[in-house]
């Protein structure tokens, strides 16, 4: 029987995760340009996450990466917002229950770097990403925050960080 966790990035892990948010993109018809797919950070993920308020979580199953969110500052207003980043899991990996735990697992984190609210984009289509978010405590925003040259994301939502 496989035990399935949720840890920290390591080196190993980099090309596993960046071909699950990659294949998990294409099946969400993502555009490839102006999202994530293209963020040259994917292919290293590990590295990315090495500064400082930053950290990717993985969700492993038995050696194999089936899903992982991360934490980083929103850049343009880094020193009290974060933006939950590329959380993205495998078909077999939803409705389970494992994006609760990893929400929790990132809110932790912004909240023990100081963080006063987090961020996240979207797209409509993320009908049930967008459900997870609700009810994580993320409320609808009207317009982008901070500069994460996502512009084909095109739902934006925030929350506070403080009262976890």
């Amino acid at each position: 029987m496989s035990i399935l966790k949720i840890r920290e990035i390591q080196p190993e892990d980099n090309k596993q995760v960046a071909k699950v948010v990659r294949a998990i993109l294409v099946e969400m018809g993502v555009p490839k340009v102006g999202t994530a797919y293209e963020d040259k950070a994917l292919d290293d993920m590990f590295q990315t996450y090495q500064n400082p308020r930053m950290n990717y979580f993985v969700l492993e199953n038995g050696g194999k990466i089936i899903g992982g969110a991360g934490i980083a500052p929103l850049p343009g207003l880094e020193e009290t917002v974060c933006e939950l980043q590329k959380m993205y899991f495998l078909p077999e990996a939803r409705g389970k229950g494992f994006g609760m735990q990893m929400m929790n697992t990132c809110l932790k984190y912004a909240k023990s770097q100081e963080f006063e609210k987090c961020y996240i984009e979207t797209l409509p289509y993320m009908e049930n990403a967008r459900k997870l978010y609700t009810r994580s405590g993320f409320k609808s925003l009207e317009a982008p925050m901070g500069d994460t040259g996502h512009y084909n994301c095109t739902m934006w939502m925030i929350r506070d960080v403080k009262v976890l």
